[in-house]
């Protein structure tokens, strides 16, 4: 099976239930709390690992009660620590994290040590929580090896163009393909213009993420949608992280594009039923 990178980032999630996302100013009173791992790196990771994936997993995160706890957690998820790293002079990133009733969530993170390196593999997938020159440098170094390099644009915000040409694909939702492109989405033929506009840059492939409304696909010039599974969900938290993870792990067993997405779309819908982080990850027999 061919080897999967994930580079990208670690946080604890401190997490509040509430009624509904509080707008600027405004103090409302929280429900549930709770503390569970995070960070769209680990998040990624995770699904890779509990998908079947043959997983290498680079991190930084702080020399401190929470890098710790986090490395424990990995090792009991089976994942090699090899590639994680400790660091003396910087904290471990948390995030601070609000879920309304209808499912949807409001995220801040203190990224912390979070910070990279490179090594080999087949498929490499990045984030945008860990440092832009360490995505940058990784996508250059893994695009010159004949790695596919796949980056999901999250957090939203604008890109170098030069990095794009060392991209195999780009994964946005809908409000970072908007970041991407400057395009405001407001029906289908506007996902279609955007995911255009993304190939032009130089990316081979676009999925742009709809949440119920499934995913666009763009492969080799051609466009197309695959459906979202029908659930009620309760919580979105790392539904784009397990897409993305499974994403890979289909592609890394020879699935084509679509065979991936689908699978991947499958892993996201059971996410979304679940609370949390990686609490809500699938493992490969519940698919």
């Amino acid at each position: 099976m061919k080897k999967i990178i994930v580079i990208g980032s670690s946080n604890v999630d401190m997490v509040v239930r509430t009624s509904h996302l509080p707008a600027p100013g405004e103090t409302i009173l929280g429900g549930e709390f709770f503390m569970n791992q995070g960070g769209k790196g680990a998040n990624q990771a995770v699904a890779i690992k509990r998908l079947g994936g043959n997983l290498i997993f680079m991190a930084k995160l702080g020399n401190d009660v929470l890098g710790r706890q986090s490395v424990g957690y990995f090792k009991k998820e089976g994942i090699d620590t090899r590639y994680i790293a400790l660091d003396e002079d910087s904290a471990s990133g948390v995030a601070l994290i609000s879920v309304d009733d209808h499912a949807e969530n409001s995220i801040v993170v203190a990224s912390g040590a979070n910070m990279e390196e490179m090594c080999e593999g087949d498929i490499l997938l990045m984030q945008l929580e860990i440092p832009l020159q360490t995505v940058e440098y990784a996508a250059r170094k893994a695009f010159g090896k004949g790695v596919k390099v796949v980056l999901n644009p999250a957090p939203a915000r604008s890109l170098p163009k030069e990095l794009f040409r060392h991209l195999y694909m780009v994964t946005p939702n809908r409000i970072e393909a908007e970041m991407l492109t400057g395009i405001k989405i407001a029906n289908d033929a506007d996902v279609e213009k955007v995911a255009e506009e993304i190939c032009a840059m130089g990316v081979k492939n676009v999925i742009i993420t709809l949440g119920s409304k499934g995913c666009l696909i763009r492969e080799e010039g051609v466009s197309y949608r695959i459906d979202a599974f029908k659930v009620e969900p309760v919580d979105t938290t790392a539904a784009g992280d397990t897409f993305n993870g499974a994403l890979c792990v289909g592609l890394s067993e020879g699935m084509d594009l679509k065979q991936a997405a689908v699978m991947a779309s499958k892993a996201s819908s059971i996410a979304v039923t679940r609370m949390g982080a990686q609490s809500s990850i699938p493992y490969r027999e519940e698919l």
